[in-house]
This record gives structure tokens, sequence and C-alpha cells, in this order.
């Protein structure tokens, strides 16, 4: 099976073949995949070792993985032709939240109300179980609202700020 996978806006073509190997971007690699837990994952690939959280978000998956939080978009060779058709697919407009992916603790907002920001930059840092996450703008934009401060506690799926 094919699919199209957009991850912070850097698009990935990947093929899950019969054998159970994968090819990204046309290169096989060697991974193997084990449920720690409910949202918890274990992910050996090219002989290294990874611990993720995979999160559902609407229409987007969450993965966060050595405090660094990646959103991706997972789109099936039906799906993408169909948000091809639509127009839908790389839509850039409109605003994006970024939302809390567990319960933690505000450390530092690098960010304000009406500053530009570019895909990539760290906007807020979370603390969250001993580990310090840095959240990154999605895409290119200026911050429309800024919803939380340094030092505040926040619940998971929070909106903590969005870029237009």
């Amino acid at each position: 099976m094919k699919y199209v996978t957009t991850v912070n806006n850097k698009r990935f073509e990947i093929e899950i073949l019969a054998d159970g190997s994968v090819t990204v971007d046309g290169k096989t690699r060697e991974v193997d995949f084990i449920a720690l837990g409910p949202a918890m994952y274990s992910i050996l690939s090219e002989n290294v070792s990874h611990e993720l959280t995979i999160e559902q978000r609407e229409d987007e998956i969450e993965v966060l993985m050595r405090g660094r939080l990646y959103s991706n978009r997972v789109l099936d060779e039906r799906a993408l032709l169909m948000a091809q058709r639509s127009g839908s697919l790389g839509n850039e407009t409109g605003e994006v939240n970024i939302k809390s992916p567990m319960p933690g603790l505000i450390v530092a907002v690098k960010v304000e109300t009406g500053q530009e920001v570019k895909a990539g930059e760290t906007v807020i840092i979370l603390e969250s179980m001993k580990m310090q996450n840095e959240l990154k703008a999605v895409r290119d934009g200026v911050v429309g609202s800024v919803n939380v401060e340094a030092g505040q506690t926040v619940e998971q799926n929070k909106v903590l700020l969005s870029i237009s």
C-alpha cells in the first residue's frame, strides 16, 4: 500500500510492501515497530532505537520523539487522489492551532502576538515527565494569539497559540 505523508510541511512517499519492508521516497528501510502501550511505541530503524508517542488529532497525527513534536498528515493513494481533485492538498491558508500534546508546564513562550514565525521555529517549550519538549511552528505565518505564559500548567489538547 502506498501513502503520502507530510511531516512538518515536508512530503514523503511511503510504500509498505507485501513482505513487510518499507520504502521511503524509493529507498528501502528496515523497520521494526512495537506497541508499548496505548500511545507509546518503540521503533528500531537502521539499528537505532526510538521511543515515541503517537496521537491522532483531528486530521493530523502528532508524533513526539526525542522531545520534538512532529505534525503528520497521512493519505493513502485514494485519499491523496481525492484531496488533489478537491484542491484541499497543501492548503496553507487559514489559522493553525498549536496544541499541547500532553499535560505539562509551560517553561517558555518564545513568541508574542503579531510576531512573524517560520516553519520549524520553536514557539513554546513544554515540560512534561521531566523532559522539555520544543513545540514548533508547523508553517510560516504570523502569531495570531498566545493563550499561555511561562509557569502555567496545561492539559493535553489545550490550544497554546495560533498562527495565521
